[in-house]
């Protein structure tokens, strides 16, 4: 899998998904017993801020894909290019709206995440997540990394 995890890592290394490894028998243990890592190779990973552990396949193909189905931000406020047709009209709609608007929306949003609900309507609430977040960080908020 290391091999395959490498790849991923390097292919990745300019994107909005950060691919990264600790060995937890040496200077990370206590970052492995801070996330609770009991087995390994364990796989998290974080989306709207959330921890969640893989259970996916451990080949580079099933890597891949779960990234960039996932975990991948494609679309960007600033250029919108990479953004889908109805991504690009949420933009839009929320560029009108003032700052405690999009805060409400967010706040709404946010509230959302917990709830049961199919996989493409879960994918959309993610994706209007992080537009509102790109808005307000074009608008002085703080990133939270």
């Amino acid at each position: 899998m290391k091999p395959d995890w490498d790849r991923l890592g390097s292919e990745y290394a300019d994107s909005s998904v950060l691919i990264g490894d600790v060995d937890c028998t040496a200077e990370g243990e206590s970052l492995c017993e801070r996330f609770e890592v009991r087995g390994y190779p364990t796989i998290k990973y974080w989306k709207d801020g959330e921890e969640e552990d893989y259970q996916g396949g451990r080949d580079y193909a099933s890597l891949k894909k779960f990234v960039e189905d996932e975990l991948e931000v494609k679309c960007n406020v600033n250029d919108p290019s990479e953004c889908s047709e109805k991504e690009r009209g949420y933009i839009e709609k929320m560029k009108v709206k003032t700052a405690e608007e999009r805060a409400s929306q967010l706040a709404r949003l946010d509230g959302m995440t917990g709830g049961k609900m199919k996989a493409e309507l879960r994918q959309w609430l993610g994706q209007r997540i992080r537009i509102l977040k790109q808005l307000d960080e074009g608008e002085g908020g703080d990133d939270e990394f």
